[in-house]
């Protein structure tokens, strides 16, 4: 896995939208640093890094970036808290295999 991308799964879910401004742009700033195309294995650590909502669009930057690994659909197993919604996306963008939680 790329540093990059294990700084920010390393830090955990998106907060919600009530985090500070400075950590909103510091998990912006984080996941633009991360170039796709991303490897299965780094689509399966990224998957885990939603949060409750959606993080003022932080979270569509998170699909479409785990959207740029290669097929198949990689196993996503722990997608954080409250991440239901977005496996959902996943499974409806990338197809209907089904997603665990």
């Amino acid at each position: 896995m790329r540093p990059e991308v294990h700084t920010f799964v390393a830090d955990g879910p998106l907060p919600d939208w009530e985090a500070s401004e400075e950590e909103i742009d510091r998990r912006e700033r984080q996941l633009t640093v991360i170039s796709g195309p991303v490897t299965s294995e780094e689509a399966a650590a990224l998957a885990a890094c939603f949060g409750p909502d959606d993080c003022y669009g932080i979270a569509w930057m998170l699909v479409h970036l785990i959207e740029t690994a290669p097929g198949p659909v990689p196993q996503l197993e722990d997608l954080g808290p409250g991440a239901g919604d977005w496996a959902e996306v996943l499974r409806a963008r990338w197809g209907s295999e089904p997603l665990t939680a």
